[in-house]
């Protein structure tokens, strides 16, 4: 079993590996066999496995995100003789986890991909750059787990992306940042050196992300819209996330375009995010510095000689706050939940001990 796997193309060009082999083995049952899931729908997903495709009925996970599949998970099932006689038995554990904040301030986080390895932030070249908004985004990346890369789509109608890509990367300390055109190939070939493994696009909608992804895919297997006059704005395209083997290696999932970007709780991604701030801060003369009109302060200092901009600090600002509440948010969430969780156990422990005395 465990070298037909190894040996399958299917399986291969869709991200297995020894390291998936491995967890496959740990966590499999007799007679259960792998698969990746290319698209997930309500109760439904279509999966790769090393036999080709199938699609599965998957039970309701409940609020366990963890237990319902979603695009990018490896699983494990039982097959059957028919497609619907299939049995969905786990999810395996996941390497790295996009996610946003649920809209609503839920405590609850709406996954985007699993398992992805590169998450490329699509920012478009084709109108005024929303600086907040791609900190935002970078945030979501890093929190990923998975590694960031900066796409600036549309260089072909901007007067100058060269000094776009510096701009760019100023708000992106570590990230490559990389100048596209869709229409002229400009930039693609420096992007697909850049990316690796299972490559998740995110961005807003008209960034011209799915432009983008048939370009690397060397095929229009992404649908694509002209974005508005009027405002500059896109029309969703992509309806649900799919994943699609590239030519030459790699596996690339396209998402839908973000009308909102709420960040997650992870305090580590906004430090990645901000990482030039957070270094500044630890010039600082005091620890506890607010940035605000503390002596010895390296981040007013940073600002006043025009390092850094008000704007950015503010951003930072922000997102922590976020982050905080969030985090708050989901502790006690989590202790509702345990709570809870501990109330039914004792209840059934009291009846079970009525029964045994009756």
């Amino acid at each position: 079993m465990s070298s037909h796997l190894m040996d399958s193309p299917l399986l291969h060009d869709h991200g297995w590996n020894a390291e998936w082999q491995e967890t496959f083995i740990e966590h499999a049952t007799p007679g259960a066999v792998p698969a990746r899931v290319l698209r997930a729908e309500r109760g439904l997903c279509d999966v790769v496995t090393a036999d080709g495709q199938a699609r599965i009925a998957v039970p309701p996970g409940g609020h366990d995100s963890a237990a319902s599949p979603v695009t990018g998970d490896w699983i494990t099932f039982l097959p059957g003789r028919a497609c619907d006689d299939a049995r969905f038995l786990t999810v395996l554990p996941r390497s790295t986890v996009l996610s946003r904040a649920s809209a609503g301030g839920s405590s609850r986080e709406q996954i985007l991909a699993v398992n992805v390895d590169t998450v490329v932030v699509a920012v478009s070249l084709a109108g005024t750059l929303r600086h907040t908004r791609t900190e935002r985004l970078l945030s979501l990346a890093w929190a990923s787990g998975a590694t960031p890369v900066m796409a600036l789509t549309k260089a072909d109608e901007h007067s100058a992306p060269e000094s776009a890509v510096v701009e760019v990367g100023d708000l992106a300390p570590g990230v490559d940042v990389i100048a596209t055109s869709s229409r002229t190939g400009a930039g693609v070939e420096e992007l697909r050196a850049a990316i690796h493994g299972t490559v998740a696009l995110i961005g807003p909608s008209g960034a011209g992300k799915s432009s983008l992804g048939n370009r690397l895919l060397g095929s229009e297997l992404l649908a694509t819209g002209e974005v508005r006059a009027v405002d500059g704005k896109g029309r969703h395209t992509t309806a649900w996330r799919e994943l699609l083997p590239v030519p030459g290696g790699g596996v690339l999932l396209d998402t839908p375009g973000l009308r909102s970007v709420g960040v997650t709780r992870s305090e580590v991604a906004v430090g990645e995010t901000f990482s030039d701030l957070e270094e500044l801060a630890e010039q600082c003369r005091f620890s506890d510095c607010a940035h605000d009109r503390e002596p010895g302060c390296a981040v007013r200092s940073a600002i006043s000689a025009g390092w850094i901009t008000e704007r950015r600090l503010d951003s930072y600002r922000k997102l922590r706050r976020e982050a905080d509440r969030l985090a708050a948010r989901t502790d006690a969430r989590l202790r509702a939940e345990r709570l809870a969780q501990f109330k039914s156990m004792a209840h059934q422990q009291r009846a079970a001990s009525k029964e045994r005395q009756a």
